[in-house]
């Protein structure tokens, strides 16, 4: 059988799971995927969380502690959270020690709450790093207004951050900006740049099912051939723009100083629409020093029957181009569905940030002692 995983990983692709829950770290699965799938690093955010602790009993033992001390709710989830998180950087601690920082990776999201205040944001990172207390860790921050400025100042307190909710082209350039000034901070701190990592979290799924809906509503053959192409297209060109800030002059004087590249990561990897192959946001996004974070189902399907082809991206940017503004012509504004992603992304995980007090709010009460 050939081993499409380790070709990814040996084309410069690292291979990240987008889920974590208490019962793939006890159960050993997750030490198996590292083992046997090429995974070199766990996403989480608040959605992945809500589905973890709604479902199951792996987190009564905790909850039933945390009841008993009468905790806060919102303390609660954080207790609960960090200690996945924690356990599960344990888990890819040798991955980390073996790559020199780079991979080995666990990420944790702050308050989705808190996605458009800078000073906010900042605290809740600081907080999240110092709870959970393992080098490995990146926080996520969100590429929001607010969340900009906190990039850079997180950075710059030395910090790894993973950016997520990445969608447009001009953003994504605020980002690797942010990511800069936030390392020639920690330089003037005095930090040594080389413990410094980040990943950028540019989404791709959620761009298709935007711009196909529209597609569909033009029903024009003309529209109907550019199906499937714009988020491939947005996320190819993201790395021709990361190729560009990653090789200038700003850059070189920190590489020289030990900085890490910020690594483009690709997210919203699942396949949304049956009509795609499966497996099409990761043979069609296989690029040098990128991260690519894919749901359980993605990660089988890639080793079951995924094609890689060598380098899927570089040299791709004129077509890449074409294609968005031949997007941008039949009346579709790429500036507009790529707010509406970003405003969408902040209100899901928000939504799901509410679901989890609630149900965990309700776990607490129902584990609580009896008065006396």
């Amino acid at each position: 059988m050939t081993d499409a995983l380790k070709r990814l990983s040996d084309e410069g692709v690292a291979i990240w799971l987008d889920d974590l829950s208490r019962k793939r770290i006890t159960s050993g699965n997750l030490a198996e995927l590292i083992d046997q799938q090429h995974v070199v690093g766990v996403t989480t955010n608040p959605s992945i969380f809500q589905k973890a602790i709604s479902q199951g009993d792996g987190y009564d033992l905790q909850l039933s502690d945390l009841a008993a001390r009468r905790v806060t709710v919102e303390e609660a989830i954080r207790m609960i959270t960090t200690a996945d998180v924690r356990d599960a950087a344990d888990i890819l601690r040798p991955v980390y020690d073996n790559t020199g920082g780079k991979d080995g990776r666990v990420s944790i999201e702050v308050d989705p709450r808190l996605a458009h205040n800078t000073k906010a944001t900042v605290a809740e990172a600081k907080q999240l790093a110092w709870l959970v207390d393992r080098p490995n860790t990146l926080i996520k921050i969100p590429a929001t207004e607010a969340g900009i400025p906190a990039i850079a100042e997180v950075i710059g307190l030395g910090i790894s951050v993973n950016v997520t909710l990445i969608f447009s082209l001009e953003r994504y350039r605020k980002v690797m900006d942010a990511f800069l000034t936030g390392l020639e901070k920690a330089k003037e701190r005095g930090l040594d740049l080389s413990d410094i990592h980040s990943v950028a979290s540019f989404f791709v799924s959620r761009v298709d099912t935007e711009i196909d809906k529209r597609i569909d509503k033009l029903g024009t053959d003309e529209a109907k051939a550019l199906r499937g192409k714009a988020a491939v297209a947005n996320a190819r060109l993201a790395y021709q723009a990361y190729e560009e800030i990653f090789s200038g002059e700003r850059w070189e004087a920190l590489e020289k100083a030990g900085a890490n590249k910020q690594r483009p990561l690709w997210a919203s990897t699942g396949v949304k629409d049956k009509a795609y192959s499966d497996t099409m946001y990761v043979t069609d996004l296989v690029a040098p020093n990128t991260v690519n974070t894919m749901p359980e189902a993605t990660l089988f399907a890639t080793e079951d029957h995924g094609e890689i082809k060598g380098d899927t991206v570089s040299g791709t940017y004129e077509q890449a181009r074409a294609d968005l503004d031949a997007v941008e012509a039949l009346g579709i504004p790429y500036d507009e569905i790529v707010q509406l992603l970003e405003d969408e992304g902040v209100q899901k995980f928000e939504e799901s940030w509410n679901d989890l007090l609630k149900s965990t709010e309700a776990e607490l009460q129902r584990l609580a002692p009896s008065e006396g």
